[in-house]
């Protein structure tokens, strides 16, 4: 089994949802660090998501980030564990207002 850490980072999200990352074939990823910022000059409302068999679970829903600020849906105690072709995705209120970083561990 070889493990790699790797970051996947999505600039100018907007309206329609953005996939900050896909499991790789043959791989258990978990996410060890995620953050979407609001780079825009607006509050802004985010919603990030799984999409597991072709199913969305929220990690959050309709979440406020002010101007010049960030969340962090996943780090410190909190871990997600992704299967094989699972998606981690990020949808915002505004066009081009949010950049998404996450960090996974990648085992194969």
């Amino acid at each position: 089994m070889a493990n790699a850490f790797k970051n996947s980072a999505v600039a100018n999200i907007g309206t329609t949802a953005s996939t900050v990352y896909t499991t790789p074939s043959a791989t258990t990823s978990t996410v060890i660090g995620f953050t979407v910022a609001n780079v825009s000059n607006s509050p802004i409302t985010v919603n990030i998501y799984l999409t597991i068999g072709g199913s969305d679970f929220y990690l959050i829903k309709n979440a406020v980030i002010p101007v010049g600020g960030a969340i962090v849906p996943v780090g410190g105690e909190q871990k997600v564990v992704l299967q094989t072709g699972n998606l981690v995705k990020v949808l915002s209120s505004a066009a081009t207002s949010a950049d998404a970083i996450l960090a996974v561990l990648e085992i194969s």
